[in-house]
């Protein structure tokens, strides 16, 4: 349902528009999807608002495609009811890590149908899609023709030999494959070898966009701020050529083609996901295009990992100039990520190696270490590596010897000996002991340099800088903040209080994008709200005789020991655990079966009695399967509904 309130565009300020790759719905996220994409995204977000900019954060689940698909046809249900199991489960990991988004949607609606197959119908009146038949990989086994991804097999590029490659591409070296490439290649489904056969598809002739889409290029980086990967990933995919690439799939899980002779097929997954923008937007706010097409007013910033790029970057950039040339806000900031590993391995859910969405919860540490750890350790120009060692320090060593002192000190301070109040105090006290108005400089100093990170997505500095400042916090105390110093220089005591509680204001907003609930719990003690991040700070924001509250612990030290267990934990022995919560839910499944097939059969059976039928036919009725999931998938019907939004 469209919001009543929405946030729009205010004509003539700086309307920020963000975006973080929509996850695959068909897994829970790992840490390093949460990074590489939402997470990043949240903190910009949040840091744009408390700029006082009218900044919109959307995403949502992308559902259509092969995996669905095939998920579903293995768990024995329907695709919509997998999507529909998956984006709570994603919305709620979400939520636990405190991910504002303004709106998280999903890409099964008639919204999505609506944009895409408009984009569609647009590119074919232009001339830039092209009907070819070709030869794809079908299984005859289950009877269906398969998605390059659905094909399995072994990287046929020199060097590589990944064994796990799909047909659309190698997850090792990063290459586009074609699924005749992969050597031993067999159907993801049953194992069994393809075979070829044709049929007809449209293409999206990239080739002959390539000319307006590297103008584009070239625009955009000169004008935008594009991680470097970003751009070196984009410059080689328009070095090596565009070739025209098939956007339309031989299934039923995705946007119907809209074109006579084409009812059986949909629109690809790959062209249809980034259209989810603009259609969650439009689920959010019937007044979408004020942010979509609205290309002198509003910046779009964009998050994802790096193996995102090329369809944010080539061909969803062609695919909007083909349709609508220069109708579309156009992509202004790209932050890309690298990989985060794990432990010097990588994630696997199947293995049980990793932290998932959902098991950060389960450990008993609350968000805002999580995001401080994983936002450190931003894989920003290469791959960097989660490991509990540095977890656990990073809470004992840094949030807590750093920040949580400074304001739990303070704030103590005042309630035990200054009655709760900030005190007469003046920010241009000045004194032999101490440069105060260096000081205050030097957290200026800082503060701009927090703000230039800011600005320009470098999530990681703009963390040093919050920590730096309150490092300044500690510096201002040290050996001056004491029942000793109140009582022998009172002036400059309480001059040191009122400057501590003013930073700490300062500090609850830089820090609330990184730690929401750390900024709200700061404010909270203060007994003040959230102020806008300023480019200068003001040292006397909050007034004497101000009453603050009680304080609070933003941080507790974790215990080393823990370290040893959380390896052990998510080092693999989770997915022997998974596998024998899974072996019961199976055989808690089969029993319910079996009661409901044995209470269908005495039905059937008295039926039969009572009106002379034969018993045979009544037991052949009741031992008949209660599910097909083949068939649930072949009846799909070819235009989806929309579903209702949990």
């Amino acid at each position: 349902m469209a919001s009543s309130d929405p946030i729009l565009p205010v004509p003539g300020k700086e309307n920020i528009l963000i975006t973080s790759a929509l996850p695959y719905v068909n897994n829970v996220p790992h840490l390093g999807n949460i990074i590489g994409s939402t997470l990043s995204a949240d903190v910009f977000s949040r840091f744009s608002k408390l700029r006082n900019r009218p900044t919109l954060y959307i995403c949502g689940t992308d559902e259509y495609g092969t995996a669905t698909e095939t998920r579903a046809l293995e768990a024995g249900v329907t695709p919509q009811s997998l999507c529909d199991e998956f984006h709570v489960k994603h919305k709620a990991v979400y939520d636990w890590f405190e991910i504002g988004f303004d709106y998280f949607g999903r890409t099964t609606t008639e919204k999505q149908t609506e944009i895409v197959q408009d984009a569609f119908l647009k590119l074919h009146a232009n001339g830039f899609l092209e009907e070819r038949t070709t030869t794809q990989p079908y299984c005859e086994k289950h009877d269906g023709f398969l998605a390059d991804r659905f094909v399995e097999g072994t990287c046929p590029k020199p060097g590589c030999g990944y064994e796990d490659a799909r047909g659309d591409q190698c997850d090792k070296c990063g290459n586009l494959l074609d699924p005749f490439e992969l050597i031993n290649p067999k159907c993801k489904l049953d194992g069994f070898a393809p075979v070829p056969r044709e049929t007809a598809h449209f293409f999206l002739r990239l080739d002959k966009l390539q000319g307006d889409i590297e103008k584009w290029f070239e625009k955009a980086v000169k004008e935008g701020n594009w991680s470097s990967n970003g751009i070196a990933i984009t410059k080689a995919w328009l070095d090596q050529g565009l070739e025209g690439r098939s956007i339309t799939r031989d299934m039923k899980w995705g946007v119907p083609v809209p074109l006579p002779g084409f009812e059986k097929k949909v629109i690809y997954v790959w062209f249809d996901a980034c259209y989810g923008y603009p259609s969650i937007t439009a689920n959010y706010t019937d007044q979408w295009e004020k942010w979509w097409k609205n290309p002198d007013e509003v910046k779009l910033y964009q998050f994802m990992g790096k193996d995102n790029v090329p369809f944010h970057t080539v061909i969803w950039p062609g695919s909007l100039i083909g349709s609508d040339r220069g109708a579309w806000t156009a992509l202004h900031t790209l932050s890309t990520s690298e990989y985060l590993n794990y432990e010097n391995t990588k994630f696997s859910k199947s293995r049980g190696v990793g932290v998932f969405g959902d098991g950060a919860k389960e450990t008993g540490i609350g968000p805002s270490v999580w995001r401080y750890y994983l936002l450190s350790n931003r894989p920003e120009t290469g791959d960097t590596q989660f490991e509990w060692s540095g977890f656990v320090a990073s809470n004992n060593n840094e949030l807590l010897a750093n920040l949580g002192n400074f304001v739990n000190r303070v704030i103590k301070f005042v309630n035990a000996k200054l009655g709760g109040e900030v005190p007469e105090f003046s920010a241009s006290y000045t004194d032999e002991s101490f440069d105060f108005p260096g000081w205050i400089a030097g957290v200026n100093a800082l503060l701009a340099e927090y703000n230039h990170e800011m600005e320009t997505v470098h999530l990681r500095a703009g963390l040093k800088k919050l920590m730096e400042i309150s490092s300044q916090g500690n510096l201002l105390l040290q050996y001056r903040l004491d029942n000793a110093n109140l009582a022998a220089h009172p002036e400059r005591t309480k001059a040191v209080v009122g400057l501590a509680l003013n930073l700490s204001s300062l500090l609850a907003s830089i820090a609330s994008p990184y730690m929401p609930a750390t900024g709200e719990s700061i404010v909270r003690q203060l007994h003040t709200d959230l102020k806008f991040i300023p480019d200068t700070w003001d040292p006397e924001t909050l007034k004497s005789g101000h009453k603050i509250g009680k304080a609070e612990y933003l941080f507790q030290r974790i215990d080393e020991k823990k370290i040893t267990e959380w390896k052990d934990l998510y080092g693999g022995t989770q997915a022997s655990r998974a596998a024998e919560e899974a072996a019961k839910e199976a055989l808690k499944k089969k029993k319910q079966e079996d009661k409901e097939k044995k209470k269908a059969k005495k039905a059937a059976k008295k039926a039969a009695e009572a009106d002379g039928s034969a018993e045979t036919d009544a037991t052949a009725v009741a031992d008949a399967p209660t599910t097909a999931a083949t068939e649930d998938i072949k009846q799909l019907p070819i235009r989806q509904k929309e579903p209702v939004e949990k």
